[in-house]
């Protein structure tokens, strides 16, 4: 009995060390009611983090859900898939970059495993802008085309959000005084 108190007491308490560090699902990152199924859904989505894709490739995925439901753009939804990805904003940034399905959560996205964080200035087509700071309600992530100008007031981005569904337009998160921050996926 004593042999297996030895054992099982340093795998609690391994796990009680690296709890902490394990990301958190928040109400607006995952579907409601999904229980122990997000976690294993969370696993696979982080499976597809290391395949290599190219920037072309990702915003010809991106288009797509511009016209995938009978020429319209897919609905936004924090509960639903399109194509097994989840059709909120984070599921569509892990689709047009080949994640597993059914993509990791806005938080995720902005993390080591998946990003690096970079300057504003210095976005490529396919890198994301990311709010990952803001409440359920506000987080968000963008894929970034180009830029409108040289003086890089504002972008052309891929996004899906609440109340439209996929778009494609003009936008200025993270050059203003709010919580965006640019990141470079890791697979290009």
């Amino acid at each position: 009995m004593n042999r297996k108190l030895r054992i099982v007491l340093p795998m609690v308490a391994g796990a009680a060390v690296l709890a902490p560090l394990a990301p958190m699902a928040t109400a607006g990152d995952s579907p409601a009611g999904t229980g122990g199924k997000s976690q294993a859904r969370e696993a696979k989505a982080d499976a597809g983090a290391e395949a290599a894709i190219s920037r072309d490739t990702v915003i010809k995925r991106a288009k797509t859900w511009l016209t995938a439901v009978d020429g319209h753009q897919v609905p936004y939804s924090q509960s639903k898939t399109f194509g097994g990805y989840r059709t909120d904003c984070s599921g569509y940034v892990a689709m047009a970059l080949k994640y597993g399905k059914p993509g990791t959560n806005t938080v995720g996205l902005a993390s080591s495993q998946f990003t690096s964080k970079i300057k504003m200035a210095n976005l490529k087509k396919g890198d994301l802008i990311i709010d990952a700071k803001g409440s359920n309600t506000t987080r968000h992530v963008v894929i970034f085309e180009k830029w409108t100008s040289s003086a890089k007031k504002s972008y052309r981005a891929y996004e899906q959000r609440g109340g439209h569904g996929t778009d494609h337009s003009t936008r200025s998160y993270g050059l203003g005084s709010d919580e965006y921050d640019a990141y470079r996926p890791k697979k290009y």
